[in-house]
């Protein structure tokens, strides 16, 4: 609906200044108005899945009809299981609590992030009339909160909540029950991962002293800045370690305490090629202000490719012979081709470890679950199916009770290759190709194992296949009400 107002990308060149300053601004309310409709549509397809006697039924399942909607959006949208939700949430919570703010959102009026904040803020309110009063209110001052920080934002926002239903404001407890760290796998870059999170202010400054006491366990050689080596300690903590390992690389080191603890008390597994190991030791990688090493020749061998954390990550090689040198188990893999099928349903460790190598992650669309926390699921059922890489792949256990029990007409199904590709269709028909994890990083796994027999494992009755789901103690929706009703227990009591 901008598109005749605003100006393309080819003529941005030929505009003026306003001009440009224009078509942010327009774009930016596009961009609001687009998320409004893709909202609109997950909540269409939300309230869709979740009528019926179908719903009901399944309503306690572990894997149950949200699950199963969310699956759906995840695959369309190629993200997570647990973004899919969140969007599920947010455009349930557009569409049944909030329609005026939903109606300035689809005129992208307000932004996202004005969108999710009210969300969040008003997700207390149980009264239906109070909830229409302040959704009114809201809309009406929805357009002024944009320039506002976030605070600002949620302070006015609760602002007007506490003037119709003061037990409904999300009050200083949620800080202390929304603490948390976030190790941010998905996103590493050169073999760093960000870290960021919150704590109670006691514990923090307990780990920050500690952080300083063991980056001070090293003798002066060590080529690393403070920095560094409290970044590091936060390693050898993680790994029970009561002294950091000195990077001085001097035999005759005063703190030298034998094999470092980062290589010998934690289990991490790195998928890597033998050029990686063979790597010389290098104790300045990475360390200290020096600058970076000048360029090398052009005649100088590729170097070796950093390895693969399953489950997210990348380990330089110069870092990855350091962790070798100080106790890390190596362990050789073997691709199976021309290996025959294993006879019984649990395949061997040996197996088991080359799917999940050549995987590394979940294998359902948008899923990155790593493959170190995902079950071995046989594509075919043992025993119609064998226990054989090319009928094998790693699935989240949510994806694996997903697969399992939301199948058959009306439900997920899927098609495995030999080379570990996975053609997924939807229940409602989209069809979603996944393929192994390690196909751009180490395609030699990817190669086609061979072809499982041509077969399929007969479906089970719905009611008999339901009894053998996991069930939950409530259902969602009960979840949550007990959630709300306990949240706004605590805002009542007195202080």
């Amino acid at each position: 609906m901008f598109e005749d107002i605003l100006p393309e990308p080819a003529s941005l060149a030929e505009a003026d200044d306003a001009a440009l300053v224009a078509a942010i601004s327009g774009w930016a309310r596009a961009e609001s108005a687009a998320a409004a409709r893709r909202l609109a549509a997950v909540g269409e397809l939300v309230a869709r899945r979740t009528r019926g006697t179908d719903a009901v039924n399944r309503s306690r399942w572990s894997c149950d009809y949200w699950d199963a909607a969310a699956s759906e959006v995840a695959a369309a949208e190629q993200i997570s299981h647990g973004m899919a939700s969140s969007q599920m949430y947010l455009a349930s919570a557009l569409r049944e609590r909030l329609p005026r703010v939903a109606a300035l959102f689809l005129d992208g009026a307000i932004n996202s992030r004005v969108v999710a904040t009210i969300v969040w803020r008003t997700a207390l309110i149980t009264d239906p009339y109070l909830l229409d009063a302040v959704d009114t209110e809201l809309a009406a001052i929805a357009t002024g909160l944009g320039p506002l920080s976030a605070a600002k934002t949620a302070a006015a926002i609760d602002a007007l909540i506490d003037r119709y239903d003061p037990e409904a404001i999300r009050r200083q407890e949620r800080d202390a029950r929304g603490r948390e760290i976030v190790v941010d796998t998905r996103n590493g870059e050169n073999g760093t991962t960000a870290l960021w999170g919150r704590l109670f202010s006691t514990d923090a400054a307990a780990l920050d002293r500690r952080l300083t006491q063991l980056a001070h366990t090293v003798c002066d050689d060590d080529p690393r800045t403070l920095a560094q080596r409290r970044a590091d300690a936060l390693g050898a903590l993680a790994a029970g370690a009561d002294s950091l390992a000195c990077a001085c690389g001097n035999t005759d080191c005063p703190t030298s305490g034998g094999t470092d603890a980062r290589a010998a008390n934690v289990t991490v597994y790195v998928l890597a090629e033998q050029a990686a190991l063979d790597t010389a030791t290098d104790p300045g990688f990475g360390n200290g202000d020096q600058p970076p090493p000048a360029p090398a020749p052009k005649t100088q061998a590729r170097p070796a490719r950093a390895g693969a954390i399953i489950g997210g990550g990348t380990v330089p090689a110069p870092l990855l012979a350091q962790l070798i040198n100080g106790g890390a188990t190596v362990k050789p893999l073997r691709h199976p081709e021309g290996l025959p099928a294993e006879p019984h349903y649990r395949p061997s460790v040996a197996l088991a470890a080359f799917v999940r190598a050549r995987d590394l992650t979940c294998r359902f669309p948008g899923c990155d679950r790593p493959a170190s926390y995902c079950d071995v699921d046989h594509a075919i059922a043992y025993p119609f199916g064998p226990t054989h890489p090319a009928n094998l792949r790693c699935l989240c256990r949510k994806h694996h009770l997903l697969k399992t029990f939301w199948t058959g007409p009306g439900g997920w199904h899927d098609i495995q290759h030999p080379d570990g590709t996975v053609e997924w269709t939807s229940p409602t028909g989209h069809t979603y190709t996944t393929r192994p994890g390690s196909r751009l990083l180490f395609p030699m796994l990817c190669m086609p194992s061979g072809a499982p027999p041509a077969t399929t494992s007969p479906a089970l009755p719905t009611a008999v296949r339901g009894l053998m789901m996991p069930t939950r103690k409530r259902t969602r929706i009960q979840g949550r009400v007990h959630r709300i009703n306990a949240e706004r227990a605590l805002n009542k009591a007195p202080p």
